[in-house]
């Protein structure tokens, strides 16, 4: 492991922008972020280079994603009615099942050295989420974890009426982390009708805008969460 541990996080906002083109950009930096580490194999402590971390946040146009445990089954529509709606469809090399990504949902990606952090990718899970939770309570919404099953819900204790809020996926390889979260904040629900979100037939799928009947500005839910990111990973996110 890199004895030199670096915290920095460098933040990049892309915006809206399409699925493919996001995901290509996140498997360069994870491919670059991979070939220091084995190249550090090599070399002295003393010369071993330090890892980058990064943080994307972005939107993304109408699209369907299949994680790599997920069954085709989950995409209740075919490929002429995706056209109508002018969405997209990807298989993907996440963990878990089908999921929509679209506009007024915020989409983050970190890509992470876990080594500059912690070696436990339960932790790592468990942190993302808690990132979202904290946020959710600067708006007065209680929200947590339901056992067995990963990403944000409402109605998490008594599970009434649970709903989820954020969908998680991540990849992890040599302890360099991909893909991430999606928080649905303006995000048009009626998408999800198409799909069973995650493959979880019982539960329903919410947002921010929903719940408190208004739209909120993204760029606000953006800065407060990425101030509970770099407060949980103990890191300095560079803007």
């Amino acid at each position: 492991m890199n004895n030199k541990l670096n915290k920095d996080i460098s933040f990049v906002p892309l915006g809206i922008i399409d699925y493919k083109e996001a995901w290509d950009y996140q498997e360069k930096l994870f491919a670059d972020v991979i070939a220091i580490k084995t190249a550090n194999r090599g070399l002295a402590p003393d010369e071993e280079k330090v890892t980058p971390n990064y943080l994307l946040f972005c939107q993304h146009p109408h699209v369907y994603t299949l994680g790599k445990s997920g069954s085709e089954n989950n995409l209740l529509i075919n490929e002429e009615l995706l056209k109508q709606k002018e969405a997209s469809y990807y298989k993907i090399n996440r963990g878990g099942d089908i999921t929509y990504h679209g506009p007024g949902q915020l989409v983050g990606y970190p890509i992470l050295d876990l080594d500059n952090f912690f070696t436990d990718i339960h932790k790592y899970l468990r942190l993302l989420e808690e990132s979202v939770i904290l946020t959710l309570a600067d708006y007065g919404v209680v929200a947590g974890r339901i056992s067995g099953l990963t990403g944000v819900w409402l109605d998490h204790e008594k599970q009434e009426r649970p709903r989820k809020i954020c969908a998680m996926g991540v990849k992890c390889s040599r302890w360099v982390t991909m893909h991430g979260f999606a928080l649905n904040v303006n995000t048009n629900l009626d998408y999800f009708n198409n799909i069973v979100p995650c493959g979880i037939t019982d539960k329903a799928v919410t947002s921010l805008q929903q719940e408190l009947g208004y739209q909120v500005p993204l760029p606000e839910v953006e800065t407060k969460l990425l101030k509970h990111f770099s407060q949980l990973f103990e890191a300095t996110i560079h803007i």
